[in-house]
């Protein structure tokens, strides 16, 4: 083990609770989402000459033009998710690195997570076994086709954004069920919360954000 292991082994409980403190002064309340956030290992989720950086709010790269999350979009979109009636059954659009995969995984029954590059997909995969987390299944397929073989989901939750709301997805969703997606160009987009109710989606703007886009297709 190199000295570098052994400094984020040494700091990573302070820089959690940096963390969350952070999030919590932002204006993230949900408890269940900050306790996952304080005890999952953000740094396996990166590279390691970045893994220093794990634990500041920030967006980080993962390869392929990707990048994981800033803590505080992942925490906004989860709370955002599981406000109201708690969802059992949640998609995943975008994989990605897994950890937004790996929070939701800690929180509700069954994630199920769709990712269109098939190299992110196998290091995401290896990464939540590492966690042994066995309530989630991964496919690498089409985004915006999501995993109609598995709907309806009691929510969605998309982290890539297109330029409108796939059609696709909201008839994906269960009734009452939630979708929580950023809409929007390059350089800045909205995020919204979808809500089906009665055959009508009743749609809330949460926040602006800043994605990558959302593509079609699959590549390896």
């Amino acid at each position: 083990m190199n000295s570098q292991h052994i400094g984020i082994g040494m700091t990573s409980q302070r820089t959690r609770e940096r963390l969350v403190q952070r999030l919590r002064e932002e204006g993230i309340g949900d408890e269940r989402v900050l306790d996952v956030i304080r005890t999952l290992p953000r740094h396996i989720f990166i590279d390691e000459a970045l893994s220093s950086r794990a634990y500041e709010d920030t967006a980080l790269p993962i390869g392929g033009g990707q990048t994981i999350s800033q803590p505080y979009i992942v925490a906004r979109m989860t709370e955002a998710l599981l406000e109201g009636e708690m969802p059992k059954r949640v998609l995943e659009v975008g994989t990605g690195s897994g950890y937004q995969c790996a929070v939701l995984a800690n929180l509700v029954d069954k994630v199920y997570s769709v990712e269109r590059l098939s190299s992110l997909l196998g290091r995401a995969r290896s990464r939540l076994q590492e966690l042994g987390l066995r309530n989630v299944m991964l496919r690498h397929g089409d985004g915006f086709q999501g995993w109609p073989e598995m709907a309806p989901f009691d929510a969605i939750i998309v982290t890539a954004a297109p330029t409108e709301v796939p059609q696709v997805l909201l008839n994906q969703l269960a009734e009452g069920g939630r979708l929580v997606i950023p809409v929007g160009g390059r350089g800045g987009q909205q995020l919204y919360r979808i809500t089906r109710r009665g055959g009508v989606c009743q749609q809330e703007l949460l926040d602006l954000v800043s994605f990558v886009p959302m593509l079609d297709g699959i590549r390896e």
